[in-house]
């Protein structure tokens, strides 16, 4: 019975619920063939009055991963393991898509180079037999300007094909030679001695001049790769026109009004963080993202640390009247799919992916996720619906 009932869910019809659609929210049913969205009307059919369903969040950058994969220090043996408990956190979330953003920076530990390739090497090796898409993204720190050479190489190794660079060294405080605070943590943390860390940094920092010609060639490496590139933290309108012409066209969490301004003059991508659209503002005195939404200065919001927060930021936006179901659906949905080239997923438009998150309408918690048409996803009520089929 359950053989066929499983063989049965690839091709059905969806009555009765709220359709986020190409002109918005409709009542329309909507019919699933063989994973995807099909416009020919299925004889089976399963009622979901009730329920919303909504394009599969995709989530462009999320490194809430960590604490699966290391839940404390020393305990980062089954990276699989850690995975699988990584997808089902997703998929309780609606994410149908989801990017792990790994740092390789002079933090080490679980930010070292040692743990990313670890990292890179199981999500290559898991995620193809698990049903959420999951996709590795590098989080390279500027100025590991010795670890460049690697870096294409290892990239090709670890079948990662988005590369974001980011520069989190405490310049100021080292320009006065000055420890940065919680420094002696941060050394142990990676294994060293803190006096020893602390000349790892300001070596870096020295060298700080050489870094824009090293990228220029890095960049010029990785994009013979295909490899997408994206910047982080961009904070002025001079710096998002350095990573421009490197043909680095996303700008990931934009600190000010103008790098973001700067980014969408230039047709490139901004990228902006849900907790921060949840929260109302940065946590870090940024530019708030609900002001750059408003401004019309928003291609896609990623759930950067909490991956609760994309949903809730998308409702948020509706709720409170900032965006239509559409336009805010769209920036965790039909967006970040066209910042990562996706064609095939992101609306729920005949010939498209099956890829969605079915909301229960009046809690709008997550009842059920669907990748291609296969359940990665399904609590509460809504199982009965299914199962009474």
């Amino acid at each position: 019975m359950f053989q066929d009932w499983g063989r049965n869910l690839a091709n059905l019809r969806i009555t009765g619920a709220q359709v986020l659609g190409s002109e918005g929210m409709q009542s329309e049913p909507l019919s699933i063939h063989e994973g995807y969205i099909s416009d020919v009307s299925e004889r089976c059919e399963i009622d979901l009055t009730g329920y919303t369903v909504l394009p599969g969040i995709i989530d462009l950058h999320g490194d809430g991963f960590e604490r699966h994969l290391a839940p404390r220090r020393g305990a980062m043996k089954q990276m699989a393991e850690g995975l699988i408990a990584v997808e089902a956190e997703l998929a309780a979330n609606g994410i149908t898509t989801a990017v792990l953003a790994q740092f390789v920076s002079w933090e080490g530990g679980v930010r070292g180079l040692e743990f990313a390739d670890q990292v890179f090497q199981a999500i290559r090796d898991t995620a193809p037999s698990l049903v959420t898409d999951l996709r590795a993204q590098l989080r390279l720190e500027t100025h590991l300007l010795d670890t460049y050479k690697d870096i294409p190489a290892l990239v090709e190794e670890w079948g990662v094909g988005y590369v974001v660079f980011n520069d989190h060294l405490p310049h100021d405080r080292l320009a006065q030679g000055r420890q940065p605070p919680r420094m002696v943590g941060q050394a142990l943390k990676a294994g060293r001695n803190p006096d020893a860390h602390f000349k790892f940094l300001m070596d870096m920092h020295a060298r700080a001049p050489e870094v824009p010609a090293a990228l220029d060639d890095l960049c010029a490496r990785l994009l013979t790769q295909n490899v997408r590139m994206g910047s982080h933290d961009d904070a002025t309108q001079a710096t998002r026109a350095q990573w421009h012409d490197r043909h680095v066209h996303v700008a990931e969490f934009p600190e000010t009004l103008e790098a973001a301004e700067a980014a969408h003059a230039a047709g490139d991508k901004v990228v902006l963080g849900a907790p921060n659209v949840v929260r109302g503002g940065s946590h870090k005195g940024n530019v708030s993202a609900l002001d750059l939404i408003s401004f019309g200065l928003c291609d896609a919001i990623a759930s950067d640390y909490h991956y609760p927060s994309p949903r809730r930021a998308a409702l948020m936006l509706e709720q409170t009247g900032v965006a239509s179901w559409k336009d805010a659906w769209h920036m965790v949905s039909a967006g970040p799919a066209e910042v990562l080239g996706l064609t095939d997923r992101g609306t729920l438009a005949p010939g498209m992916r099956a890829d969605m998150v079915i909301l229960d309408s009046s809690t709008k918690r997550v009842a059920a996720t669907l990748v291609k048409g296969e359940f990665s996803y399904l609590s509460g009520k809504i199982a009965h619906r299914f199962l009474a089929r």
